[in-house]
């Protein structure tokens, strides 16, 4: 009976989904092959391994707003018709980038082809209960090689500079050509993961995704949280290379290039994620949220 009992009750939670599953089958279709590819590619590499986890949280938003394909109003014809011009151009996007291989319309096309379906099938309700599940799979998105490029450089040298100005100031015997770091007899290169930028990326996905969670009232608290996400994503990011710079210092290049070189990265992720909700605390006492409205019965 327990078992009939779950099964009806899985039944139940299910069956708001029902008449969008021709839908759900369309985007299974077109999306699978490509996150297939992903599993087996781009996130099995340190930069992009935010990326199955964006997409968990992405579908574990929309589930919790499931009940909006029930609920939602029938959709006007102005809506339908920006639905179906949103579509198509997802669509297109879609085409383009699986037939030539650009992974920035592919994978991004996404989020064009799920709006315009809801607008068409559900209206603007719809795209208002979903809207940062929606905005949140853009970090699913790899950056475009022109901003990687573009950025890279400029990060690492102020990364370097500023490592190499707090070590000095430490009492290291610690010297910088470019971007190479010279700490006692070891030489080590800033490389371009060492940048910070999938940081920065990695961490405002976390940053947003806590914002949203916390649904604080306060406009200039969450303004201002914010704003110091990519400037705690970088401070982040020197700490990181100045342990890597001591542990091989102090225990050789081995340390500083095996296994603690990886945890360097876990540990920057988890330094990032602590200042930003150290700031959170603090906004708190000087912006506290204001008591919501109760609901009326």
């Amino acid at each position: 009976m327990t078992a009939i009992a779950q099964r009806a009750s899985m039944l139940d939670a299910l069956a708001p989904l029902k008449s969008w599953w021709p839908v759900v089958l369309g985007l299974l279709v077109l999306y699978v092959p490509t996150y297939w590819m992903l599993a087996h590619g781009m996130w099995n590499e340190d930069d992009h391994a935010h990326g199955p986890i964006v997409l968990v949280v992405a579908l574990y938003l929309i589930w919790q707003q499931r009940d909006v394909f029930t609920t939602a109003d029938k959709p006007t014809r102005l809506e339908a018709a920006i639905g179906w011009t949103v579509l198509v151009i997802g669509l297109l996007a879609y085409a383009l980038g699986r037939s030539q291989d650009i992974l920035l319309f592919e994978i991004g096309s996404q989020i064009p082809v799920i709006l315009g379906a809801l607008l068409i099938t559900l209206g603007m309700k719809s795209v208002r209960a979903l809207w940062f599940a929606l905005f949140f799979l853009l970090f699913i998105i790899p950056l475009p090689g022109f901003i990687v490029d573009a950025a890279t450089g400029p990060l690492k040298q102020y990364i370097s500079v500023i490592a190499e100005q707090i070590l000095y100031a430490a009492g290291y015997p610690i010297g910088r050509s470019g971007v190479t770091l010279t700490v006692g007899p070891y030489q080590l290169l800033v490389a371009d993961a060492c940048s910070g930028l999938h940081s920065m990326f990695s961490l405002s996905a976390m940053g947003l995704l806590y914002l949203y969670l916390m649904q604080h009232t306060s406009v200039a608290r969450n303004l201002i949280i914010m704003a110091a996400i990519l400037p705690i994503a970088f401070v982040a990011n020197i700490v990181r290379v100045m342990v890597l710079v001591l542990v091989t210092y102090h225990m050789g290049d081995e340390a500083g290039q095996g296994f603690l070189h990886g945890f360097a990265g876990i540990m920057l992720f988890i330094i990032g994620l602590l200042f930003l909700f150290a700031l959170d605390g603090i906004l708190g006492f000087i912006f506290p949220d204001r008591p919501r409205a109760k609901a009326q019965a």
